[in-house]
């Protein structure tokens, strides 16, 4: 799992270097979104490892 969240933080700081370069609006609004659900996904796996090494289920 520690491998998929690595890319996902590289993928959402991808997408965030590409909305910050982008000079058409809908490209940087499109490429800030993606970095932002990302970074989401990323948030998600953490929790996931984190109650993975603690015995715990996860709850939402």
């Amino acid at each position: 799992m520690q491998e998929q969240l690595e890319n996902l933080l590289k993928a959402a700081a991808d997408c965030k270097s590409i909305s910050d370069l982008a000079t058409d609006l809908q490209k940087r609004e499109l490429f800030a979104r993606l970095a932002d659900h990302l970074s989401v996904l990323a948030s998600e796996v953490e929790r996931a490892i984190a109650a993975t090494a603690f015995g715990t289920k996860l709850e939402r």
